[in-house]
């Protein structure tokens, strides 16, 4: 038996009632407010009862922990590197989420020894058991490791804006995921969020045209979680350091992300039958990293 087959077997005999459900969230480009939407659905679905932890796999920005208020202790190289256990690399965030920061290590799994990589597996499956939701919030655009945690993530949420560029990058993204392949569109769930709407009927609308395209060309369906407005609160939000859930519960845009954490939520029966766990997408990342080498 080689080295993956024997930590997949590893991974799946930790048990699948103890993974955690693992959510991508990504854009086709920077400034169209992921990290945000990432840290706010984290803590509404906190509220909703859900341990949820948030990995910060943009590894070139800090934009979770700048968020949060937060400078985490430690991050993933530690864990590699100086002997950390998963609890320890954890940074506890408000209503009681958790924070890991990638650092830089993401970029180095490609290169692991597989001793390294078996620790690294081995911390994950703790994960898996610690938490519900693991919301793993990528970088921008269409890099190489933005795209492979889009491939090995089994639900992946889009989030766009009703700029033209965005819209464009978005479906750019699509285009590249769906000529991967192992891009299975079967296996694949991939929702839609439109931040930043000015008009109600917006955010269907700038799904509809991306849907259009990706069902036409692309043979890859997309579903449409919803939207949130454009909101002054949610700027003076970030300006605070502060999630705008927290900040200001009562505006517009806290009120749309509650809708889409409990829509979410909602589906979870239908996503169980995806849930294989942060461990099992952490060993499949770093196989596509290796085979990119």
């Amino acid at each position: 038996m080689d080295q993956a087959s024997s930590l997949r077997q590893k991974v799946q005999e930790s048990g699948e009632a103890s993974n955690a459900r693992v959510i991508a969230v990504t854009s086709g480009k920077g400034g169209v407010g992921k990290t945000s939407l990432s840290v706010n659905l984290a803590m509404e679905m906190a509220a909703l009862g859900k341990k949820v932890v948030i990995f910060d796999a943009d590894f070139g920005l800090a934009n979770v922990e700048v968020m949060l208020g937060i400078r985490p202790t430690h991050n993933l190289l530690d864990l590699i590197h100086n002997n950390k256990t998963m609890p320890e690399i954890i940074t506890k965030g408000p209503m009681g989420i958790g924070f890991i920061s990638g650092g830089s290590g993401v970029s180095e799994l490609a290169s692991l020894d597989k001793n390294s990589i078996k620790l690294l597996i081995t911390e994950m499956v703790k994960l898996d058991k610690m938490y519900d939701v693991v919301i793993i919030d990528t970088g921008a655009g269409i890099t190489d490791s933005v795209m492979e945690f889009v491939m090995v993530s089994p639900e992946v949420l889009l989030v766009v804006t009703p700029e033209p560029t965005s819209i464009t990058d978005a479906y750019s993204l699509l285009k590249v995921l769906r000529r991967k392949d192992d891009f299975n569109p079967l296996y694949k769930s991939i929702k839609v969020v439109s931040n930043r709407i000015t008009e109600d009927d917006e955010g269907e609308e700038i799904f509809g045209k991306i849907n259009t395209v990706s069902s036409k060309f692309l043979n890859t369906k997309l579903e449409y979680l919803g939207s949130v407005p454009q909101d002054k609160s949610a700027s003076l939000a970030i300006i605070e350091q502060k999630p705008v859930v927290s900040a200001y519960p009562n505006c517009q845009a806290t009120k749309a992300i509650k809708e889409l954490a409990a829509k979410l939520l909602d589906n979870e029966q239908e996503e169980y039958k995806k849930k294989d766990g942060i461990a099992k997408v952490f060993l499949d990342f770093i196989k596509f990293r290796k085979r990119s080498r």
